[in-house]
């Protein structure tokens, strides 16, 4: 019953640490006080600033809080905020009726922002200032759209990008953190297995079928795809190890690692029985090591074969596919 009622509600564990949550808030606060002040440069103090500003708080925490929402991305920010406001302009100045012109305001800028792929759900509270609002926004005219929205907008912009760039799991844009995770990896890519796989197309298709927007990139699904596959491994045993063979943790971005064991001793007792290893893609790349070959088999999920620019994962690496796999 009670899981029946957290489902209901959309309940969920939150799974994020104390520090982004800390962090999350430190970039709203920072985004808002800027957009705060360029706001009373306009259209000074009133109670049209705090309407203003209004929907830019509900922009900052989708920037500051998911920061890697598709909602979030700088055309969602932009252009769901200024064809908003061009919208929201138009219906005041066209429809009389302050409610009716209020409702259509709200209803195109959704209908637009679908048609020009930028939705931001605050874009329609910037739509709706532009109907509801008192003489301060209202005496605007189009200039509304240019100042405040626009200039508040590449305030925030700005700040979001700046902030979240001082925390590497962060990136903002998407795309920042996508290429900053390949440089991480020396441009290899996430370990790959040689069994068939959902690939992109794949998911686009079941994205396509749902009929329904949601808030998740395909190449996003595919990294959570591929992670959890990964996850579903277990960790390689002692029998698994070889002298010549690359091994990866699994992990991801900057802790994404491969070895390669380059020496052994003899093995008598394998809590004893050191391995000599080298980095070979990385966090550390190009240094060595030496650990215990149950602390190596501890630390691989699995071995893994350079194949061309990739990076991909040896399903049977007892077998002897595998010495045909590495060139053995």
């Amino acid at each position: 019953m009670f899981k029946t009622i957290t489902n209901f509600f959309g309940l969920v564990n939150n799974k994020t640490s104390h520090l982004e949550k800390l962090v999350s808030g430190l970039g709203g606060f920072i985004g808002i006080l800027l957009t705060l002040l360029v706001t009373r440069q306009f259209v000074g103090g009133s109670q049209d600033a705090a309407l203003i500003v209004a929907s830019m708080g509900a922009s900052a925490i989708l920037l500051f809080a998911v920061p890697h929402s598709q909602l979030a991305q700088p055309w969602a920010l932009v252009g769901g905020h200024v064809i908003s406001a061009i919208i929201g302009v138009s219906c005041y100045l066209a429809i009389p009726n302050p409610m009716v012109a209020a409702a259509c305001a709200v209803g195109l800028a959704i209908i637009s922002m679908y048609y020009l792929r930028c939705i931001h759900p605050p874009g329609g509270a910037t739509a709706l200032t532009a109907v509801i609002a008192g003489p301060g926004v209202h005496t605007l005219g189009y200039t509304y759209i240019a100042t405040p929205v626009l200039i508040n907008v590449l305030v925030l912009l700005s700040v979001a990008i700046g902030f979240n760039f001082l925390f590497h799991w962060r990136r903002y844009p998407a795309a920042l953190m996508r290429d900053d995770q390949s440089a991480q990896t020396g441009g290899k890519h996430l370990e790959k297995t040689n069994e068939p796989v959902i690939n992109r197309d794949d998911l686009e298709y079941a994205l396509q079928q749902m009929n329904l927007y949601v808030d998740v990139s395909p190449a996003d699904l595919e990294h959570i795809y591929q992670l959890a596959l990964n996850r579903h491994h277990a960790n390689l045993t002692t029998d698994h190890i070889h002298l010549g063979h690359c091994y990866s943790n699994g992990e991801y971005g900057q802790d994404w690692c491969v070895r390669q064991i380059i020496d052994e001793s003899e093995r008598k007792d394998t809590a004893r029985d050191q391995i000599i290893y080298k980095i070979v893609a990385g966090k550390a790349r190009r240094s060595t090591g030496t650990m215990s070959r149950d602390d190596f088999a501890r630390w691989a999920k699995y071995e893994v074969y350079l194949n061309e620019n990739s990076w991909q994962r040896v399903v049977t690496p007892a077998s002897t596919s595998t010495k045909v796999l590495h060139g053995r």
